[in-house]
């Protein structure tokens, strides 16, 4: 088999949208034994608030994918703004390994960043005061020492709040800063990134302000959110393709 990585991201599973759960079983199924690596970059749930929260969809899951895992590929999960509690027990259920945001992986094509991509909404001040809050150690050992009652309250309200801030936002100030990612280009030395968060599907080239190791041009891939479609990036040795598939 030559080596192919998949990346999704921005399923926000949840207990009423069990058509995107199967989605995920089917495309897992679709794809066993075919890939040697799958990235999951942010936001497989729509919330989660513990990994001693246990149900039957994340079991399902874990299930799901720890079966994957156990036909020969590597499982990589990194944190997003709607699951960045998911900690390594859940993980290790799902056969995964939790990886930092922002880490330059090895792909048939060469390297590439990999990261969620909300960090990179540097405009939307307000969720960025919000992200650096609940991303410390400190906060997130206070919220899970709560009951599980008291989390379920507290991420409900977070959601609403969210919705309705989204709502009034302007749209430029919900997508990523071109500064900001060039920023990330020029700390890795790398020219190829992927990530979600956005929910604007796309590859875009980049021509760089200035040059990375001699390369003045760069590429942006923008994995989509399943919703009425599902989406994934694949990459081999013949290049890379961003793909849709109905839900």
């Amino acid at each position: 088999m030559s080596r192919r990585i998949l990346f999704i991201s921005d399923l926000h599973l949840e207990q009423g949208r069990a058509d995107i759960t199967e989605a995920l079983l089917a495309f897992l199924d679709r794809n066993e034994s075919a890939c040697d690596a799958l990235y999951i970059l942010g936001d497989l749930f729509e919330v989660w608030i513990g990994d001693d929260d246990s149900n039957e969809l994340s079991a399902k899951v874990a299930k799901a994918l720890n079966s994957f895992h156990a036909a020969g590929a590597g499982i990589f999960i990194l944190h997003g703004n709607r699951d960045f509690l998911l900690g390594a027990d859940y993980a290790a259920s799902c056969g995964a390994t939790i990886i930092p945001d922002s880490i330059t992986i090895t792909t048939p094509i060469g390297p590439a960043i990999v990261l969620h991509g909300d960090d990179l909404c540097s405009d939307d001040v307000q969720y960025m005061q919000f992200r650096t809050m609940v991303r410390q150690a400190s906060w997130q050992q206070d919220f899970l020492s709560k009951t599980l009652s008291e989390r379920r309250a507290f991420a409900e309200q977070a959601r609403q709040l969210s919705q309705q801030a989204t709502s009034i936002k302007e749209n430029a100030i919900m997508d990523v800063n071109p500064a900001a990612v060039e920023q990330r280009l020029r700390e890795h030395g790398q020219t190829l990134m992927i990530h979600g968060h956005t929910h604007r599907p796309a590859i875009h080239e980049l021509v760089l302000e200035a040059a990375i190791d001699s390369r003045n041009q760069a590429r942006r891939v923008v994995l989509g959110d399943w919703d009425r479609h599902g989406w994934y990036a694949a990459i081999d040795a013949d290049g890379l393709v961003l793909e849709k598939f109905p839900l």
